[in-house]
């Protein structure tokens, strides 16, 4: 990790900004990933403006955070979250998304894990992250257990989904 940035590899994180809404209204309002974000109705521009503006709280007072994924050379192509961010017990849940097919598989999912893992230990210093992965995806599977993340219970059918019921798996990682 760059010592003066959220840098490694191939990404950097950045705070989400009032520019962003547009990024946001897109990304959180595709219906196709709603699935993987337990989304179940679009998001208008009024709560992601609202939304952005309560991201400048720290953590400890929101109980979490979201920070954009972006490209070296500054091109946005997701967004990480820790959520769930529990102070007492030092640990928080994670959430990723690299939103367009095209920029998949390239690497910038696995920097921005390890980055996030790096800047929870380090800054946060936080004991644990978890992640709650649907069996059927593989990719963010293999990409957590690639960053260290073992798999410590499934949850069966608990997720209802449009294919059916789902069951979940839980990772962990601790620091």
């Amino acid at each position: 990790m760059n010592s003066n940035k959220l840098e490694l590899g191939k990404v950097r994180f950045r705070a989400l900004e009032p520019d962003d809404i547009d990024l946001l209204y897109d990304w959180e309002n595709n219906a196709e990933i709603w699935d993987v974000s337990n989304t179940l109705e679009p998001f208008s521009k009024y709560i992601l403006a609202k939304y952005i503006k309560d991201s400048q709280r720290d953590i400890y007072e929101a109980k979490e955070m979201r920070l954009i994924i972006e490209t070296l050379g500054g091109k946005a192509v997701g967004a990480i979250d820790l959520f769930d961010f529990d102070p007492f017990h030092f640990r928080a849940g994670v959430g990723i998304l690299i939103h367009d097919e095209k920029d998949r598989k390239l690497g910038y999912a696995t920097d921005a894990l390890e980055l996030l893992c790096n800047y929870s230990d380090s800054y946060l210093r936080l004991h644990q992250l978890y992640a709650n992965i649907t069996e059927d995806n593989i990719a963010s599977v293999q990409l957590f257990t690639a960053n260290g993340f073992e798999l410590c219970g499934t949850k069966k059918d608990w997720r209802n989904t449009q294919d059916g019921w789902k069951a979940e798996l839980m990772f962990q990682k601790i620091l």
